[in-house]
C-alpha cells in the first residue's frame, strides 16, 4: 500500500484521512495535541460540558458523505433541524425571531421591524441565486488548477458574475435592498461567520445566509464535538492510524517531492504528504530553509475570538440554542477589530446555549453559555486588559438586556482568547478563518490545495481554499481528493 501523512488531525485532517484511506493508502495522522479536532473539541468540567470552537451546524450532507464512504464501520450521527435558528437582541428592546422558515421569518420582520414581507422573500432569493451560481466553481472544486476553467459549470458561474454585485461590499448591496438599519445589521453579521468586515467584504458574501434560511441550520443530538467523534471513529475503524502528542518538527524534501516529515529525531517516510496545518507556521515552522510563499504570508487574516465559557444557575426562557446582543455602532466595531486591533467597549455579543437541547450539557435549572465576541488577532496586545475590560462589558451588556445580575449567577469559568487559540490550534495570531476574505479577489488569494514546488504535498483546513468553517474545511478535504486522483 502507499502510505500517506496528515499533519494536523482537525475537522478537514480527518475527512482526508478517511477520503485517502478509501482510496488505499495507509494514512497515518501526526497531531501535536492529545485530541482530535483542532478547534472543534469540548471543554468542561463533572456539571458543565461547552463545545469550544465552531456552534453552528450547516450543510449536514458533507459529514453524512464521509460517512456513506465504503470501509469500517459508519457510526450514527443523529441532528435535527432547527425551528428558529437564531434570536436577535437589539439595544432599544426589539427582539427578532431567526426563523428558519423563510415566510415566518418574513412575517417576523414585517411585524417586528415594519419591512415588507416581499423585501424579505426577494434578498432570500437573491441569496440563494448567489449559492447556486457560484457554488459548483468556489466551493466545490480548485481555484488554482488551469483546467477548472475549462468546464460548463465554470463559464456558467463565470457568466452570472455581472449579476452578482462583485464590485460592491455586503454593506452597499445590504443597504440597497433591505434599507432598514436592523436588517441590515442582521444580514451584515454574516460577514463574521468568515471572520471578515461586511464594510470591506465583497457582496458575494450574501450567499451565506441562504445556508440558514435556504437549506437550515441544525443541531447534533451530542453538540458538536460529536462531530469529531463521528469522523474520528469513522476514520480508525477504517484503519487509519493516530499519533497524538506527536508535533511534526521539520518536512524534509528533495528538489521536487517532500521526503519525510520530522518528529523529534525519527523521520516516517510516505509517498503523500497532506497539510492540516494554518499555512503560515506551516511555513515558517517546517519549511523554514525553504522560499517562503510571501504574499500569501502576509494577506490579513481574519478575526479572532474571546470567548467565556460559564456555567449559569438560572435558566433564561427567553434565549434559545443561538443568540445574538447587536452592538449599536456595528461599523464602529469592526473598525476596532480590523483597523485599531482593539476590541470595542460595545461589543455584538454571541450566547451558545447547548443544553437548550442536551440537558446533560448542565444541571437541571441551569445552562452552559459559550459567550464569544469577535476580536482581533494577537499582535502584542495586553490580552489581560482586554479581557477584564471586556468582560465587565459583556456583563454590563446582558444586565442591561435581561434585567439580571449576571455575576452572581455564574459559578463555573473557562475563558478561550487569540493567544491560547494560537498556542492551541496553530492559527497564527488566533485568527479563526486563515485569511479574512476583505477583499474582492480574496477567494482567488486563498493557499491552494496543493503545492507548485513539491509534486507530493497537498493541503486542507480553514487557511487554504475554500476557507474557513466546517463545511469548507470538509470542501478542503474533497478538492484535494479530486486533485490527487
Amino acid at each position: 500500500m502507499k502510505k500517506a501523512i496528515i499533519i494536523g488531525a482537525g475537522v478537514g485532517g480527518l475527512a482526508t484521512a478517511i477520503r485517502l484511506q478509501s482510496k488505499g493508502y495507509q494514512v497515518s495522522v501526526f497531531e501535536a495535541n492529545s485530541y482530535p479536532g483542532g478547534k472543534l473539541t469540548q471543554i468542561g468540567n463533572n456539571q458543565y460540558r461547552f463545545d469550544a470552537g465552531p456552534s453552528l451546524f450547516t450543510m449536514p450532507e458533507k459529514v453524512n458523505e464521509l460517512l456513506d464512504i465504503h470501509g469500517g464501520t459508519s457510526p450514527v450521527f443523529h441532528y435535527e433541524k432547527l425551528n428558529e435558528v437564531c434570536r436577535y437582541f437589539y439595544e432599544d428592546g426589539t427582539v427578532v425571531k431567526g426563523w428558519g422558515d423563510q415566510n415566518m421569518f418574513a412575517q417576523e420582520i414585517k411585524n417586528k421591524l415594519g419591512v415588507p414581507e416581499k423585501v424579505v422573500l426577494n434578498y432570500l432569493s437573491k441569496t440563494e441565486f448567489i449559492f447556486n451560481s457560484v457554488n459548483s466553481l468556489f466551493l466545490e472544486k480548485s481555484l488554482h488548477k488551469v483546467k477548472t476553467y475549462f468546464s460548463f459549470h465554470t463559464l456558467y458561474s463565470f457568466l452570472k458574475l455581472p449579476f452578482l454585485n462583485v464590485g460592491n461590499t455586503m454593506d452597499e448591496v445590504n443597504k440597497k435592498h433591505l434599507k432598514n438599519p436592523k436588517l441590515v445589521q442582521l444580514f451584515n453579521r454574516y460577514a463574521t461567520y468568515n471572520g471578515s468586515n461586511p464594510y470591506k467584504a465583497p457582496a458575494i458574501l450574501n450567499l451565506i445566509p441562504h445556508l440558514e434560511f435556504g437549506r437550515g441550520a441544525f443541531y447534533p443530538k451530542q453538540g458538536m464535538h460529536s462531530i469529531t467523534n463521528t469522523l474520528f471513529q469513522k476514520a480508525t475503524s477504517m484503519g487509519v492510524q493516530f499519533h497524538f502528542n506527536a508535533p511534526v518538527s521539520k518536512l524534509n524534501t528533495l528538489s521536487t517531492h517532500v521526503d519525510s516529515v520530522q518528529i523529534g529525531n525519527k523521520k516516517y517516510y510516505a509517498d503523500l504528504f497532506v497539510s492540516n496545518m494554518d499555512i503560515v507556521p506551516f511555513y515558517e515552522k517546517l519549511l523554514a530553509d525553504k522560499q517562503q510563499p510571501k504574499k500569501i504570508i502576509k494577506q490579513e487574516r481574519s478575526s479572532s475570538a474571546l470567548i467565556f465559557y460559564w456555567g449559569v444557575k438560572k435558566e433564561f426562557k427567553n434565549l434559545i440554542l443561538h443568540n445574538i446582543l447587536f452592538s449599536q455602532d456595528y461599523k464602529e466595531e469592526f473598525e476596532f477589530i480590523f483597523n485599531k486591533s482593539d476590541v470595542y467597549h460595545d461589543p455584538t455579543i454571541y450566547i451558545n446555549i447547548s443544553s437548550k437541547f442536551s440537558s446533560e450539557d448542565a444541571p437541571k435549572g441551569k445552562e452552559n453559555w459559550f459567550v464569544m465576541i469577535n476580536v482581533p488577532g494577537d499582535k502584542g496586545q495586553d490580552w489581560d486588559d482586554l479581557i477584564s475590560r471586556s468582560r465587565k462589558n459583556i456583563i454590563d451588556k446582558i444586565n442591561r438586556n435581561f434585567g439580571v445580575d449576571l455575576e452572581h449567577l455564574i459559578e463555573f469559568e473557562d475563558v478561550l482568547h487569540p493567544k491560547l487559540i494560537e498556542k492551541k490550534t496553530s492559527s497564527f495570531q488566533g485568527s479563526l478563518y486563515g485569511t479574512s476574505s476583505n477583499n474582492k479577489k480574496s477567494a482567488f488569494f486563498r493557499h491552494p490545495n496543493f503545492s507548485k514546488e513539491y509534486s507530493n504535498l497537498y493541503f486542507c483546513g480553514g487557511s487554504v481554499h475554500p476557507g474557513g468553517g466546517i463545511p469548507l474545511a470538509l470542501s478542503s478535504a474533497k478538492i484535494l481528493s479530486e486533485l490527487i486522483d
